[in-house]
């Protein structure tokens, strides 16, 4: 490992918690053993370690472009600045340099590191990054949704290694050695067995000092998975599950623990350095209210529930950036942690760790006890990440660099303002034209989960392939899961029951607003709750209002097909037609409706009105 020899170290230390305690979780068991088993030099009664982590990271390994690229600053004055931020080879120098001075010092992720990734990454089913967090001295993760999107098979892989089933070893005479830090999966189950899938915990050993790490994703996976990717497998409520293995690691004699989980909640500014728990835009106020006042979300409600007996929480999924203190159920104040999503930031938490009681001090969370940091780019890369990308360029080359369009301008997607995005247009345009002939599924619209759309398009890339020109890669990593497009039968009723579960349901709290093909057009009330945001008479299609009784031909991809996000009513869809993958019909609607000469504009976005 490129490392510092204290990196290497650190990889050693880690030892996989034993085996899971049977039911009750409480039986007596041996300390996991460690290749460290000295004691601190007994200068202090506490030391402080510090807790380095991130979060959906997805494959991201060259900067992220466009908005997807940079994150807000707030300012004194209230104003914003944008930052570009984010790429492997500055995230590792980061955390390399965030190191220095630190003899006790952990790096965690929650979740999400591989799945949706560019082509890069994705091309090559994501070794390329799990190369990069061994390097970048990661020692330990929680699974997230997206390391199942490939099934259990491949997360096994990724996590003990060998070469791809069907593509093999990509490399001559080299054979994937997997992840160096452990997987933790601590909620999700074999349906059969009833046995974890991966790991439950693992413990952390330096000089006398232990810090146990679970890991859990969130329970609601399979919603947001294909079905696939999750089939046998049971997922477990989040607070359960971390409440239980707390007391297994207590039993073991592990009093210091930190719950990975890959779940978030919404702050209330974008700003990466936005507080939380008092005013000011940083950590300007010395003064914490520890309410967690400022963010909402699910993982509000399970920090209030998760056992005192865990000191701080890693989070993810939402892609926000957040540093708060949110009450246990004992009342003490605990940190909930984000770093926003694709290695544009990283969390520096201090942990004190007591001696004496082998647990973390946790009378009072002061600022900066939990900081986030921006990964810029105007730091030193990382030499040996630079190699690492320069070898996984060259294997996918032939493949990146082949130009599919031209666009005039930026089109957002991933960064745009919601609910409706121009890429998101673009793309449910795609969909509609390479389904919609006679034989091809006969579709009359076209939906797009957002979530789906995994970047912008940027006008200048990152590449040498020419302003104005779109990639092969760049459109993969706009639509990097290669999903099956499907048309089915929709009555009108179920056309609008699936409009009205965008705002309703689980995704009222935070809405999933579907990209729409040309032709269909409504109104969204966001003064008014639930289902009756869609406003009802003003469905229409091609100028003409819904027809309840009518049935529609309705493309989507087979993850929207499945249910998806919540959208329960298109499981309901008749007389599927399983047609060419979403990015097939991306690139090929690419290369049609544009060239040199005529590139493609950025559509206005202006199919849905929304009432605010």
């Amino acid at each position: 490992m490129p490392a510092t020899p204290q990196r290497g170290r650190a990889l050693r230390r880690l030892t996989i918690g034993a085996a899971v305690l049977a039911a009750a979780g409480l039986t007596a068991a041996a300390l996991p053993a460690g290749a460290d088993t000295g004691h601190p030099a007994r200068t202090g009664r506490t030391v402080d370690v510090q807790l380095l982590s991130f979060n959906d990271f997805h494959g991201n390994l060259e900067p992220p472009q466009g908005s997807s690229g940079t994150v807000e600053e707030a300012q004194p004055d209230g104003s914003k600045k944008s930052i570009p931020a984010g790429g492997v080879e500055y995230l590792a120098q980061s955390l390399r340099t965030a190191r220095k001075g630190h003899p006790y010092s952990v790096t965690a992720a929650a979740g999400d590191l591989v799945g949706a990734s560019p082509l890069m990454s994705g091309l090559f089913h994501d070794e390329p990054t799990i190369e990069a967090m061994n390097k970048l001295g990661l020692d330990v993760t929680s699974v997230g949704n997206h390391e199942f999107d490939e099934g259990r098979a491949e997360l096994t892989r990724l996590q003990n290694g060998g070469c791809h089933p069907k593509d093999g070893c990509y490399e001559k005479g080299k054979k994937f050695r997997g992840a160096d830090f452990p997987y933790l999966a601590a909620n999700v189950t074999d349906e059969k067995t009833g046995k974890p899938l991966l790991k439950p915990y693992t413990v952390w050993k330096h000089k006398g000092v232990k810090i146990g790490f679970i890991g859990v994703t969130l329970e609601g996976t399979p919603d947001v998975v294909s079905a696939g990717g999750v089939k046998g497998l049971k997922f477990h409520d989040e607070v359960e599950t971390i409440n239980k293995y707390a007391k297994v690691l207590n039993h073991q004699g592990v009093k210091a623990i930190v719950a990975l989980i890959h779940e978030g909640g919404l702050p209330a500014s974008t700003s990466y350095n936005y507080r939380c728990d008092g005013p000011g835009p940083g950590w300007g106020s010395s003064r914490a209210s520890s309410s967690g006042g400022g963010i909402s979300g699910p993982i509000t409600d399970i920090a209030k529930h998760v056992t005192p007996k865990v000191d701080a929480l890693v989070t993810g999924h939402t892609h926000q950036a957040y540093s708060c203190t949110i009450p246990d159920p004992s009342g003490r104040p605990r940190t909930v942690t984000s770093a926003a999503s694709y290695g544009k930031l990283y969390t520096d938490t201090t942990l004190t760790y007591d001696r004496r009681t082998r647990d973390i001090v946790r009378t009072s969370v002061k600022a900066p006890g939990a900081v986030n940091h921006v990964v810029d780019r105007t730091q030193p890369k990382a030499a040996d990440l630079t190699s690492l990308i320069t070898r996984w360029n060259k294997l996918a080359a032939p493949v990146a660099a082949r130009p599919v369009g031209h666009i005039s301008a930026d089109i957002a997607g991933r960064g745009a303002a919601a609910p409706e995005s121009p890429l998101g247009d673009v793309i449910a345009d795609a969909q509609l034209e390479a389904t919609k002939a006679d034989g091809k599924g006969g579709a009359q619209l076209a939906l797009m989960n957002p979530g789906g759309v995994r970047s912008d398009l940027a006008f200048k890339a990152s590449g040498s392939e020419g302003d104005g020109v779109v990639t092969y890669g760049e459109a993969f990593t706009v639509q990097p899961f290669t999903n099956m497009m499907n048309v089915v039968d929709l009555t009108g009723a179920q056309l609008l029951t699936a409009l009205q579960q965008q705002v309703s349901g689980p995704n009222e709290a935070s809405s999933k607003v579907l990209q729409i093909s040309q032709g269909l057009t409504y109104t969204l009330d966001m003064t008014k709750k639930g289902a009756d945001r869609v406003v009802k008479d003003s469905v229409k299609l091609n100028g003409a209002a819904l027809d309840p009784a009518k049935t529609y031909r309705v493309a989507m991809n087979e993850f929207l097909a499945g249910g998806g996000d919540g959208f329960a009513a298109f499981k309901d869809g008749k007389n599927k037609y399983v047609g060419p993958s979403d990015l097939d019909a991306f690139t090929g609607y690419l290369t049609a409706h544009s060239s040199a000469g005529s590139p493609l504009t950025p559509p206005k976005a202006d199919r849905i009105t929304v009432v605010k």
